[in-house]
């Protein structure tokens, strides 16, 4: 009878359990909420909005009789590069929502009664997050160069294995970011208190850092996952783009790391 009842639970995760089967659960779970939706059309719009700003006012700067700003011919797809730095928001809020809609609804009770394995659990979640974040930063990466380019004309350069390389390494970026805050939501629990953990950390501490003006200061920033997946996309950093990748992989596996030990020691 046991040998019969072990059958039985080795066969039904096979047939459908397992992380296979926890990973076409989340997947479900993530594109039937609006917000997923919402955020994805967000962070293109916007990214729209801030490679038109930036682009505009690189012809500015270059047109004007102020010489000290001038920046001359840019990469096209250097500008939605650098318009990531607040677009990479709204697709964090998303992939915050992934863990802490769930606390907040109180549905991560029903999560964790189908998926118990804590670590199956979050790795599920990673790996839908990664499924859909690498293609989405790609596709924000060709929208901010299809509206700076016609913007930039002359004072923009295009070639296209640059945009391509460019739009890849942003997916790499995004994926890797959603990683990482999903790690931290797991860890915080809260949609507010990750956001706002989000948001100093891949912004407002590697600013104070480098405009503090001290050596010390600039090489915490270096280190830090923002500043290293600036570099990443950039090339421009005092390390190789791959060190780069290496250091915000790095702080994802730390955050998702983190998160499966609090997920294993405190209940739902």
């Amino acid at each position: 009878m046991a040998a019969t009842v072990r059958t039985r639970a080795r066969g039904g995760e096979r047939a459908g359990g397992g992380l296979p089967g926890a990973v076409a659960a989340e997947w479900t779970k993530l594109w039937s909420v609006r917000s997923t939706w919402w955020g994805l059309a967000g962070s293109a719009a916007l990214m729209g909005l801030m490679s038109l700003v930036l682009a505009s006012s690189t012809v500015s700067n270059n047109t004007n009789e102020i010489a000290s700003d001038d920046q001359g011919v840019v990469p096209v797809s250097g500008v939605a590069v650098a318009s990531l730095d607040l677009v990479q928001f709204v697709v964090v809020a998303v992939a915050i929502l992934v863990i802490t809609g769930e606390y907040a609804t109180g549905s991560i009770r029903s999560t964790l009664q189908w998926v118990p394995r804590r670590g199956r659990m979050l790795a599920s979640k990673a790996v839908v997050l990664a499924a859909v974040m690498l293609p989405a930063g790609a596709v924000l990466g060709a929208v901010g160069t299809a509206v700076a380019g016609p913007v930039l004309g002359g004072w923009g350069r295009f070639r296209a294995v640059v945009a391509v390389d460019d739009a890849l390494q942003m997916g790499v970026y995004l994926a890797l970011v959603s990683l990482l805050v999903l790690g931290i939501g797991a860890m915080l629990r809260s949609t507010a208190g990750t956001l706002t953990t989000a948001f100093l950390f891949l912004l407002v501490v590697p600013m104070l850092l480098v405009n503090a003006g001290s050596a010390m200061g600039r090489h915490v920033a270096d280190a830090l996952p923002s500043t290293a997946g600036r570099y990443l996309m950039n090339g421009d950093g005092p390390y190789p783009a791959g060190a780069g990748a290496a250091i915000l992989a790095a702080w994802t596996v730390a955050a998702l790391w983190g998160g499966v030990l609090v997920l294993r020691r405190r209940d739902a």
